[in-house]
This record gives C-alpha cells, structure tokens and sequence, in this order.
C-alpha cells in the first residue's frame, strides 16, 4: 500500500461527521493518507478545525472565511438566505481581526475567495473588499491561501495577481481549462475532488494541466466517486489511481509528483 497521500481540503467539522469522525480519520489512514488539511468556513467552524487538529496528528488546520460567510450580516439584512450549518453568524470585522491574531496557529488561510453564485451583485463589491484584506493577512503571515471561487474565477485572478501572493490553491476549480492554464502559469496550485472520473472538467485539469501545478483533495463531506454518496478523505486514493492512467504511469509516480507540489505549497512534506 501506498503511503503519503493527502487531502489538502476537507471539512472534517461538517456536522456530516459528527457520529464518526474517528473512524473517518482511521480510515484515511488506513488507505496511507498521511495529512488532511481540514478547511473552516468561519470563525466557529476554525475554532472546531483547530480543536480536531489538536485531536488528531494527521489533521491539519486551515482556517478561513468563507465568502458567503463573509457577507452574510448584509444578506439577512436584505431578507437574503442561505444555507449553512453554523446558526452563529459574526461580522466580518471580529472574524478578520480573529485570523489575524489566530493565523500562525494554521497551515494555511483557507478558504476565502469570490462567490458570485450565492452572492448577489449588490454585495460583491463588500466580498471583494474582504477579500482583499484576507489575502493581505496571508501575505503578512507568509501562509498559503486555499481559494474558493464560483462564477468570479477570472476576477479573483485578477485580485491575486495584482496583490501578488506567492502560495495559492484552488480548491475544486471548475471554469475552463484555458483560465485554469492561467492559473497555473501564475505559479498557482489546483486542487481536483475524488468525483474526477464522473467529471469531464476536472478530468481535463488532470490531463491537460501541467502535472507540477496539481493536488489532491476531497472537499468531503461533498463531492464524492459515488454521486449522493458521503465523500471521505481515504478517497484521494481514487484520483491517484485515476491520474497515474491518464498520465500512464505508476501510481508511485504519480504520488511523487503529488507529493512535491504539497511540499513547495505548504513548506512540509505530506
């Protein structure tokens, strides 16, 4: 069996778990997966990261904010609605000043980014502000960024590249492979989710991206090989198998190549 695998984007804090998370974590283990890197959504779900960080060596703490957390006080206050699990719902300006304090206690910022999907364009000028400011803690505290992006990848590109950090992810990126080569040129990392043999997109990030740009990660509990299917880290081993056919060679080869974009990104070996 292989060992050294990782997931760079869980949300092993998703109440999806909560019945057991232990045995998701020793099942991970059990198919080599060494490192998750579990991603908060706001500042509740970082304080739980970092709790199930402390828990469990293999777990590894992201935390973030994500960006329709980050506008939701103007979206109740518009009669907007969204769903989420968390019924906690804390300004941007606490949960900004929280990371910025609790940043060096995380592997990386993650995930933040431009959500246009859920948002509404009245609010994106206000999401992009914050966005902003988050990429800047980042900067500060010389700390990868895991991006999430729906229907504003080209913007968000444009953000990154003229604040210019150097340690980028995108989670789940699902635009064109042409904005994805763009992504990849600026130095960037993608990440591809364990559905990528059901998915014509994020198949075509695996064979036709440059190898040197690409992660693994699951965004369990979503996102699964099974459609409808509760999604697990131990399944990054799917895409491995599924990468090493398409590039045609050995799933130790491919975790190689894997592994070393881990390490650039985050400064630590999975």
């Amino acid at each position: 069996m292989l060992s050294g695998l990782f997931d760079v984007h869980a949300h092993l804090t998703s109440e999806k778990f909560n019945l057991d998370v232990d045995q998701v974590i020793a099942r991970a283990a059990a198919r080599g997966v060494t490192t998750i890197v579990s991603n908060g959504l706001n500042l509740a779900d970082n304080q739980r990261v970092l709790e199930l960080a402390e828990r469990y060596e293999q777990v590894k703490p992201a935390i973030g904010f994500y960006p329709v957390d980050a506008v939701l006080p103007e979206m109740l206050a518009l009669g907007q609605s969204y769903p989420r699990e968390d019924e906690e719902v804390a300004s941007a300006e606490e949960t900004l000043s929280w990371l910025g304090d609790n940043l060096g206690r995380a592997v990386a910022l993650g995930e933040i980014g431009l959500d246009h999907h859920w948002v509404k364009e009245e609010l994106w000028q206000r999401q992009e502000q914050i966005f902003r400011e988050l990429v800047g803690i980042a900067i500060d505290h010389n700390k990868p960024i895991i991006i999430h992006t729906r229907k504003a990848e080209a913007h968000a590109l444009e953000v990154l590249m003229e604040l210019g950090p150097k340690k980028v992810n995108w989670h789940c990126f699902s635009s064109r492979v042409k904005l994805g080569r763009r992504i990849a040129e600026q130095g960037h990392y993608l990440s591809v989710p364990a559905n990528a043999r059901r998915s014509e997109t994020f198949t075509a990030l695996l064979r036709d991206l440059p190898r040197s740009q690409l992660l693994l990660e699951t965004d369990c509990p979503y996102l699964g090989p099974i459609a409808g299917e509760r999604n697990e880290p131990q399944n990054v081993a799917q895409t491995l198998v599924y990468a090493s056919e398409l590039w045609q060679v050995s799933e130790e080869t491919a975790l190689g190549i894997f592994r070393e974009n881990f390490e650039r990104l985050f400064g630590f070996a999975p």
